[in-house]
C-alpha cells in the first residue's frame, strides 16, 4: 500500500490557500479555493432609492396624463354634463353622439383629404430624399456640395415668410383650391430637414462595406438598394414620421391655398365646432381624438427606428 498523497487537479492549479507567514490562516480576501472575494462596499449606496428622480418622473407623468385624461373623458360627455362638472370631473354619463355629430359635420371628408395629403407628401419625401442623400454622401463634387448647402439654407426660410410668392405661383399654375396645391409646398418644405437627417444616417455606413460591394462587382444602383437602404432604415423611418406629422398637422398652406369645403383638411374642419354662440368643446375634443389616432399608430410602429434615426446611429 503506497503512502504517497494524491494531489487533485484543483490543488495543482490553485496551489495552497494559506499564507506560510500567517501560520496557516487564510489570506484576507481569499476563499478556501483561492478565489478572491468580491468587495461588497458601496452596495447599500447603489440600492438607495433616488427620490428626486422619482418626484420629477411623477410630475412629468401628471403633466402628460392630465391633458390626455381631459381629452378622452370630455369626448364621451354631453355638452351640458361637461359644463356642469368641469374638465377634471369624472363623467357621470357616456355618450357617442359627439363622434357621430363630427361625421355629420363633414369630419369624414376632412379626414380623407388629410389622408391624401399626408400619403402624397410622404411619397414625395421617400422617392426624392434617399437618392438625393446618397448622392450627397458619396459624391464630393462642387455641384453636390452646392446643392447640400442650398438645402441647409432652406432650413432658415420659414413658410410664413414666403407664403405670398407661393400663393401667387399656385394661383398662376391653376392649383388654387386643389389638394395638389397643398401637397407640393408641404413636401418642398419637408425636403431640407429630411435630407439632413438621412444624410447623417448614411454617413454611418463604413467605407469597408462600399469597398466589399465594389469588389463583388455591384453597380451603384445595387449598392444603393441592397446596402444603403437596409442600413439606413432608421433614418428612413425618421423622415417618414416627420413628413407625416408635418402634412397631417399642416395649417398654413391649407388655410391660404384652399377655400371650398371639398378641399378642407382636419385642421381647418375643426373650426366647424365653433359657432357665434360658443364652442362645442366635447364635440371638438371628440374630433381631436379621432384625428390623432392615425398619426399615433404611425409613431407606435416606427418609434424604435425613429429614436435610432434621431440619435444618428441609422440602421446599425
Amino acid at each position: 500500500m503506497s503512502n504517497d498523497l494524491s494531489v487533485t487537479p484543483a490543488e495543482q492549479v490553485s496551489g495552497p490557500t494559506t499564507s506560510p507567514t500567517s501560520g496557516g490562516a487564510p489570506r484576507p480576501g481569499a476563499t478556501s479555493a483561492g478565489v478572491p472575494l468580491r468587495r461588497r462596499a458601496g452596495k447599500g449606496s447603489r440600492n438607495r432609492p433616488n427620490w428626486g428622480a422619482g418626484v420629477a418622473v411623477t410630475i412629468w407623468l401628471l403633466i402628460v396624463a392630465i391633458p390626455l385624461y381631459v381629452l378622452v373623458t370630455a369626448s364621451f360627455q354631453t355638452q351640458a354634463g361637461y359644463a356642469e362638472g368641469g374638465p377634471l370631473s369624472l363623467p357621470t354619463t357616456f355618450t357617442l353622439d359627439n363622434f357621430t355629430n363630427a361625421f355629420d359635420q363633414g369630419f369624414g371628408r376632412y379626414f380623407l383629404n388629410t389622408l391624401v395629403v399626408t400619403v402624397a407628401v410622404v411619397g414625395i419625401v421617400v422617392l426624392l430624399v434617399p437618392p438625393l442623400s446618397y448622392a450627397i454622401v458619396r459624391n464630393r463634387s462642387r455641384a453636390t456640395t452646392g446643392i447640400f448647402r442650398m438645402f441647409l439654407l432652406g432650413l432658415a426660410v420659414p413658410a410664413s415668410a414666403v407664403i405670398v410668392p407661393i400663393f401667387y405661383v399656385i394661383s398662376v399654375v391653376g392649383l388654387y383650391d386643389n389638394l395638389i396645391g397643398v401637397i407640393l409646398p408641404t413636401g418642398a418644405f419637408c425636403l431640407p430637414i429630411c435630407t439632413i437627417i438621412l444624410s447623417g444616417s448614411m454617413r454611418d455606413i463604413t467605407n469597408e462595406l462600399y469597398e466589399a460591394m465594389a469588389l463583388d462587382g455591384a453597380s451603384p444602383k445595387r449598392v444603393f438598394l441592397q446596402l444603403v437602404l437596409p442600413l439606413s432604415k432608421g433614418g428612413v423611418a425618421t423622415i417618414v414620421v416627420y413628413s407625416a406629422l408635418q402634412a397631417w398637422n399642416g395649417f398654413l398652406f391649407p388655410l391660404i391655398l384652399t377655400q371650398s369645403e371639398s378641399t378642407k383638411v382636419i385642421t381647418l374642419g375643426l373650426f366647424n365646432f365653433q359657432t357665434q354662440y360658443g364652442v362645442n368643446i366635447p364635440g371638438l375634443l371628440a374630433a381631436v381624438v379621432m384625428s390623432m389616432i392615425p398619426i399615433l399608430l404611425v409613431y407606435l410602429f416606427a418609434r424604435r427606428a425613429l429614436v435610432q434615426g434621431l440619435m444618428g446611429v441609422g440602421g446599425k
